[in-house]
Order: structure tokens, then C-alpha cells, then sequence
């Protein structure tokens, strides 16, 4: 045994986090804690770690136990080198080996070098340099590079080589994920399972707890639940429990309701009541005031406004650099209407540039961007940028206002956020209060709030609770628009998106067919197997073997060119209509015959609007032709 609660009670407000809970932590355990976002898995951790201590309750350490914690959040403050944050995990020896280090640099007399050697060796600190050498060697961090300089998985890793160099006995990481990229959680995998430090982890990363968990700790109400197993046998028999749960409480309540009307009988049956029953009565209302009933699940619904043209977005030979990098080169891609995109690589290969050139908001430096018709954008930042920190939730879905509208619906701004999860009290504190997971909860809220037809998601699942990643996926499977993703998560993105574009060192961006099983057997088949090959658009018409004299499209080529935008949103609109009409409950109950005639109808609209593409794009390419040879 390496640490046990008993009875322990933790409590901030009307509802205790921890609730009278117990838990033991063996050694070689890997335990993942899960529950709801403000469910108290973090101050769990905190009561593991010893920064939090219980209003009630017993905990039970070894008396050398070694505990070092990973926190969700980098510290905003922590500055000097990887090896100064690094060797700060060493407690009082890292001080000393600090202290000794730039005394040395700094040329400080010989006395003050001795007073520290001496107490190295007091401490036996000199073995703890080379431990740490090594860990920054293990782990490929560069012990010169400024912290502050690092980017976002590369300081998650520094903080977890300070958690790791002090070689504990029990290991605490919350979203220990969180900014990595698959390189760098297979790394993270990798690591743990060689450790022979016990593991307290939270994690939304359901394929990571699957690799790594030998249990499932659940938080919920402030009670512990322990679950042995994989994920998928966690949810299967958490929803077994929860319709147990119901079931009881349903026939609680019935029979609650029953002695409350016998309480309230009249004379004749007061004269004849057991003193006993109504005791029974009174311990039966007390349970009913302490019952902590299930919060239904999230709604997530997305604001969808009208279709946009079939064409989203078109990059055709882009070549974009931020701070002198170039991170697209002669990148092509196109993405039509309704393709959920995912977008996977290393982290500082580019994927958010690419998110910006492709939103407009960052130009590249050669090469063209085309946009369709009526798009309406909402972009969920990674950063929270949108989100006004010092205003509280409701202020930040409705700007101030009261209700808002949505999808033709005048609804109360509480009572769209209670779909997310906020209850009204939450509703109303500030944002900077709010946990990571509640405020990535709350920027869904505020982005699906307005309509769009295009959903861009910069690493949306980050701190998100497991039910809420759920229910995000089922929102992006029924979004009848169109998605570009980026996301570390591998079960999210296999669970999603229908093409990737990973990033694949000095070749850039590659688009493959399908999710993230499919890549990897793309990966694996190689040069014989199903090669990748760059994004580019459909293959245009042929074009014609000499070049033509003239030097501009011809008037009536260039009037039908001018034409086509127009004449491809009406056929679009008439094929959206015919839709919308066969999904009538009363198309299927006409006559065979009218159901053929408008079948075959809309297959010509259909094979028009291809025709009708294919002569915009032909028109287009003998126009750029034509330019190119103009400027011979």
C-alpha cells in the first residue's frame, strides 16, 4: 500500500466534492480517474499530492513515500532554462545543485564553491545531477533552450521530466495529453508502462486510458466508484448502474409519496398512527434532501444556417511561412461540402497556420485560395481567445443579452447553456473560475449559439469530460455542413472524419482517404500498398495541345464564365429542394409512376450541375492558359 483515504470529506460549497470517500493506491497501480467536468477529479489529486487537506477524514501514507505531480496547467510564471525547471523537481538538492551551478558560472570565490560542494555531499545530491542528465537525455530536451520560449507540448514535456527526475513512488498527471501530438503521446505511452512508479492519471484520451489504465476510478457526486476493465466495459456497465439507480429512486419516490399522503390523513387516521412510521417518514425525507440526483446528458446542437455552395475551399500551389518558417509549400487541396477533415502532424508543423490561411485571416505568400458561396464560419480557438475571462458564461453566449435566437426559437440564455451543462449558478461566474473543461463547454455553447455551415475546430477536445467528447462526436457525425478538425485524439478522429492531412516532415501535408486506422494501413502497406499523394483538386478538362493565339477568353466564353457562379447556385437550390420534398412523409404515398418521374428528375439536375462544374473548371484552366502565355 502506498496511500489510503478513508472517509475523507472535502467541501467548498453547498455540495461536498468528496464525500465521505475512500481509496487505496498499490504499488505497480495505474490508475485513471474519470467523471464530469467540476466533478473534484482535480482535488482528488490535490488530497493524493498533499496540497489539499480534508475537512474530515484519515489518510494513510508509507512513511518514504515519493509523490511529484503533474498539473493540468503550465504555470504562466516559470521561467529560466529546461535544465534550471527540470532540476527544480529535485526539491532542496535541486536548489543546492542550482545554487552551486551558477555560482560556478558566475565565478563566485572558492569558500562560497566549497560551502556548496560540502553540502552536496551532505545531501548526496551529485547523483541526483546525473539523474538528471539523463532524463533530459531520454527524453530529447535540449537543457539550454529558455522554457518560456518552448512550445506548448514541449513544456508539458519539461514539466514532466521535473515530475519523473526525483523517481517517485507515486506519479500524479492530470491531462498529461493535453498539447501533445501522437508522436508525443506514443512517447508518453512508452514511458509510463516502463516506470515502475504507481500512476494516478485523469485523461480524456480514451485509446491513451485503454494503453495505460489497470483501473477506472469514476468521480460522480462526490462519491469513488471503482471499475476494472477498458473503457467500453466502463461505459456499458456505468449506464447498467445508472438504470439501476433510476429504478430505485422511482420506486423511493412512490413510496415516499404514499406515506406523505398517509401523513396527511385526517383526524380519524392520526388517532392511529405508528409512532414508528413516522419516523420512517422522516429519515425518508432527509434522504431525499441529501439525494444528489444523475445530471442528464449535454445537448449539443450546432446553429445550422443555410447550405453553402458545394465548393467550400479551394488552395491551389499555396506556399505560406510565419516568423521566416515555411510551413505550406505548394500545397493544393480541395474540400467540398459536407467532408469532416482532419488535420494531424507534430506539433509547430503548421496545422493552426494552415486553419488560418485557409480561413482568410493569414495570406499566403504565393499561390490562391478560393472560397465558395455563403459560407458562414465559426472557429473554435484552442486558446479561448473569444472568450472574455473577467464577463461570466451567460455574457459570452449572449453578449449581455437575456435570450438569444436560435434556430427561430427565442431562448433564455440559462436555459441554452443548461443544455451544456451549466447549471445557473455557473452560468453566472466568470469565466476565469470556471475549469478548462467547463470553459471549452462553454465556447461550443457560444460558437454553435450563432448559425454556420462550416465548423473549424482547433484541438476542441482538450479538457473536454469523456460524455462530452461523446456527444461531440455525434454532433459532428449529424452536422449536415462542413468540418476541419485538428485534434491529437486518436479515437475522436477515428471516430469522425471521412479524409486526413497529415503532416509528414520535408513532404508537408498529404491528404489520405478515410480515418486514422485507415492512414496508419496506408502507412504500413508503403510504396506498394496505397501510396499517399498530395491533396489537389478534380483533374480538369483537358486542355489543348497548342496554345492559342488569343490572349483573353472569347466574349462569349468569357459571358459564360461569368454566368456560371449564378446558374450553379440555382441548380444547387433546385436539387436542395427536390431533397426536401422527397423527405416528406407524403412524397412515398403518391402514385409509382410520380415517384419515378421525380427520381429521374432530380438525376438530371444532378448530372447538369456536374456537366455545368466541369465547364467552369475547363473555362477557368484555359483562361489561367491563356494569362500565362500572355506574359511570355
Amino acid at each position: 500500500m502506498l496511500i489510503t483515504l478513508r472517509d475523507v470529506h472535502v467541501q467548498f460549497t453547498q455540495d461536498p466534492v468528496l464525500d465521505r470517500v475512500s481509496l487505496t493506491i498499490e504499488e505497480g497501480e495505474r490508475v485513471c480517474l474519470v467523471g464530469r467536468n467540476g466533478a473534484g477529479k482535480s482535488t482528488l489529486m490535490r488530497v493524493l499530492a498533499g496540497g489539499i487537506q480534508p475537512d474530515q477524514g484519515e489518510i494513510d501514507r508509507r512513511a518514504t513515500l515519493r509523490v511529484a505531480q503533474l498539473e493540468q496547467d503550465i504555470p504562466p510564471d516559470l521561467v529560466g532554462s529546461v535544465y534550471d525547471v527540470v532540476i527544480r523537481g529535485l526539491g532542496d538538492s535541486g536548489r543546492l545543485l542550482l545554487d552551486h551551478d551558477h555560482a560556478a558560472h558566475a565565478g563566485a570565490d572558492p569558500t562560497r564553491l566549497a560551502e556548496l560542494q560540502h553540502a552536496l555531499e551532505a545531501a548526496g545530491a551529485w547523483g541526483a545531477k546525473v539523474r538528471v542528465d539523463t532524463v533530459l537525455s531520454r527524453m530529447q530536451l535540449d537543457p539550454e533552450a529558455e522554457f518560456a520560449q518552448l512550445s506548448g507540448g514541449l513544456k508539458r514535456r519539461v514539466l514532466l521530466a521535473q515530475a519523473v527526475v526525483s523517481e517517485p513512488d507515486l506519479l500524479l498527471l492530470d491531462e498529461p495529453t493535453n498539447h501533445l501530438d501522437i508522436e508525443g503521446v506514443t512517447w508518453l505511452e512508452n514511458l509510463l508502462l516502463q516506470s515502475a512508479a504507481a500512476l494516478v492519471f485523469i485523461s480524456h484520451d480514451r485509446a491513451f486510458l485503454d494503453r495505460i489504465a489497470t483501473r477506472i476510478v469514476e468521480v460522480d457526486r462526490g462519491r469513488l466508484y471503482s471499475w476494472p476493465g477498458r473503457y467500453a466495459e466502463y461505459r456499458r456497465r456505468k449506464q447498467a448502474a445508472l438504470e439501476v439507480e433510476r429504478n430505485a429512486n422511482r420506486e423511493f419516490d412512490k413510496r415516499l409519496a404514499e406515506e406523505e399522503d398517509w401523513i396527511r390523513q385526517g383526524v380519524k387516521a392520526r388517532t392511529t398512527r405508528n409512532m414508528g412510521r413516522v419516523r420512517a417518514l422522516e429519515q425518508m425525507r432527509e434522504q431525499a434532501d441529501e439525494r444528489r440526483n444523475y445530471q442528464g446528458r449535454a445537448q449539443l446542437k450546432a446553429h445550422f444556417g443555410a447550405a453553402s455552395s458545394r465548393r467550400v475551399v479551394e488552395a491551389h500551389r499555396v506556399t505560406a511561412s510565419i516568423a521566416g518558417q515555411t510551413v505550406l509549400r505548394d500545397f493544393s487541396l480541395r474540400i467540398p461540402r459536407g467532408q469532416v477533415l482532419g488535420v494531424m502532424g507534430p506539433n509547430g508543423c503548421g496545422k493552426t497556420t494552415l486553419l488560418r490561411v485557409l480561413l482568410g485571416d493569414h495570406a499566403p505568400d504565393s499561390g490562391s485560395i478560393r472560397y465558395g458561396e455563403n459560407l458562414q464560419i465559426a472557429y473554435f480557438d484552442q486558446n479561448r481567445r473569444q472568450l472574455n475571462l473577467e464577463q461570466d458564461a451567460a455574457w459570452n453566449v449572449a453578449e449581455g443579452a437575456d435570450r438569444i435566437d436560435f434556430e427561430g426559437h427565442n431562448l433564455h440564455v440559462l436555459g441554452y447553456l443548461r443544455a451544456f451543462l451549466f447549471t445557473a449558478d455557473r452560468a453566472r461566474t466568470a469565466v476565469r473560475l470556471l475549469s478548462g473543461g467547463e470553459r471549452n463547454r462553454l465556447l461550443l455553447a457560444r460558437l454553435f449559439a450563432h448559425p454556420s455551415n462550416v465548423l473549424i475546430l482547433d484541438e476542441p477536445t482538450n479538457d473536454l469530460d469523456m460524455e462530452t467528447l461523446e456527444l461531440l462526436e455525434d454532433l459532428v457525425h449529424g452536422y449536415p455542413g462542413t468540418v476541419i478538425l485538428v485534434s491529437h485524439d486518436r479515437a475522436f478522429v477515428n471516430g469522425v472524419v471521412d479524409g486526413l492531412l497529415v503532416h509528414e516532415g520535408a513532404a508537408g501535408f498529404r491528404y489520405y482517404v478515410g480515418n486514422y486506422d485507415d492512414w496508419r494501413r496506408q502507412r504500413q502497406d508503403g510504396p506498394q500498398g496505397l501510396a499517399p499523394q498530395p491533396s489537389a483538386p478534380r483533374s480538369v478538362a483537358p486542355k489543348p495541345a497548342h496554345r492559342p493565339l488569343a490572349r483573353k477568353l472569347s466574349y462569349r466564353d468569357q459571358r459564360e464564365l461569368d454566368g456560371l457562379p449564378q446558374e450553379l447556385e440555382e441548380l444547387e437550390a433546385q436539387i436542395e429542394g427536390r431533397y426536401e420534398a422527397m423527405n416528406q412523409s407524403t412524397f412515398h404515398r403518391q402514385a409509382l409512376e410520380d415517384i419515378k418521374v421525380a427520381q429521374e428528375d432530380l438525376a438530371g439536375l444532378k448530372q447538369r450541375l456536374e456537366e455545368r462544374y466541369a465547364r467552369w473548371e475547363a473555362l477557368e484552366a484555359l483562361r489561367d492558359e491563356l494569362q500565362r502565355g500572355g506574359g511570355d
